[in-house]
């Protein structure tokens, strides 16, 4: 797909800077290819995550290669490490496509995701000493500014930076292995959800009150407050997505 002018136009570079950043550390964590196979994996990945590329769309080979000046073998190597990722659907004898998933997968993402942080929350909770706790109150202070001010994209990589300190933070390596596996599946998500009427503001609230717990060392309280933010999280998407589905 080439994207048309007006919509370049309207991408964000900075956020489309964060996904690719994102796309990135994942990939590259995970797997090791070719420079220009990671390059398209890279961008195009970022695309799904932003939104450019929407659910369903097809991920034509033919295009691709013409965009990427290659042979259409380093673009399936691409798009089969996305699938992998949970990014593309690659079905046997079709067209790849951006992966759709459906709501009941979403919901199983989003619950798994709400017990794991809780756990996350709570460690968070215990173990933190003042360097920690300051750092969190600097992710926090990054979702601050760009709620007043009003940035949706801005606030939605605040936010998954500030998630992904709460992982580094706990120091349970297994846990954020498993979290890292589902974040490329609910980066577009996560847009979707803060993108509902008021949930942004209800985001911000509750991470007010989370660091607030953090303060006090209240590990029960913090894994609460971290599991109801994905339960309501998922309430959103749900209210988005169930008449579709």
């Amino acid at each position: 797909m080439e994207l048309a002018a007006a919509t370049q136009a309207q991408i964000d570079s900075r956020s489309l800077a964060h996904a690719q950043a994102l796309v990135q550390r994942i990939v590259a964590e995970r797997h090791d290819r070719p420079s220009l196979v990671s390059r398209i994996a890279i961008e195009v990945g970022a695309e799904i995550i932003e939104g450019i590329r929407q659910p369903g769309d097809d991920l034509n080979s033919v295009e691709l290669s013409k965009r990427y000046r290659t042979s259409r073998t380093p673009i399936r190597e691409a798009l089969m490490l996305l699938e992998k990722e949970g990014l593309v659907d690659v079905p046997p004898r079709k067209r790849p496509r951006v992966a759709s998933p459906g709501l009941d997968e979403i919901r199983e993402i989003y619950r798994a995701r709400a017990t794991l942080f809780a756990m996350v929350a709570a460690e968070t909770a215990r173990s933190i000493d003042q360097k920690g706790l300051d750092r969190l109150r600097a992710g926090f202070r990054d979702m601050e500014l760009a709620y007043r001010a009003g940035d949706f994209n801005a606030f939605v990589w605040a936010n998954v930076d500030f998630y992904e300190l709460n992982t580094q933070l706990a120091g349970n390596l297994t846990v954020k292995r498993i979290l890292d596996s589902l974040l490329l599946r609910t980066a577009r998500l996560r847009r979707l959800s803060l993108a509902r009427p008021g949930r942004m503001a209800r985001s911000y609230d509750d991470h007010a009150r989370l660091i607030a717990a953090y303060e006090d060392r209240d590990a029960q309280l913090a894994a609460a407050l971290i599991q109801s933010n994905h339960i309501n999280a998922l309430a959103a998407l749900e209210s988005h997505l169930a008449p579709e589905a």
